[in-house]
């Protein structure tokens, strides 16, 4: 009878652990693909990092989680980890950018310092820059 109880619990606990896991993956569950989604915000690079600058709690609340359609000069271009690339969006402050981080680093070949572009990624929040993840290019112009 013991044995029963037992292998009972221990069944009850592993659909447990399987169904929390399942609720988890499902909750994180994204579309890596912005290109087509709707975004719930347009504003320029400069605009987004001043609001995170004012009230990074109320900016934090009205973005992280939300697709952006963001507007900027690129300041800078660098390699990210496993193909990544991170595209760094100038703004009005000397001490914090939009960084835009790109699943494929293939997405951003042609990019060059000083040109206007236009990104759509999801806001992951500010640690003294913006952090968007999951971007993916709108728009590109020259802007020399």
């Amino acid at each position: 009878m013991k044995k029963s109880i037992r292998y009972i619990f221990i069944t009850a606990i592993l659909i447990s652990v399987a169904g929390i896991a399942t609720a988890i993956y499902m909750y994180t569950l994204r579309n890596k693909n912005l290109e087509k989604v709707k975004p719930d915000f347009f504003i320029t690079a400069s605009a987004l990092a001043e609001e995170f600058i004012k009230d990074e709690a109320s900016a934090s609340a009205k973005y992280i989680g939300k697709v952006l359609e963001i507007t900027g000069i690129i300041k800078e271009l660098n390699a990210g980890e496993n193909n990544t690339a991170n595209v760094e969006l100038s703004s009005d402050s000397d001490f914090s950018y939009v960084i835009c981080n790109f699943p494929d680093n293939k997405a951003v070949a042609g990019f060059e310092t000083g040109k206007e572009i236009t990104v759509r990624g999801e806001c992951a929040g500010f640690l003294l820059d913006v952090l968007m993840t999951n971007c993916a290019v709108v728009s590109k112009r020259d802007n020399k």
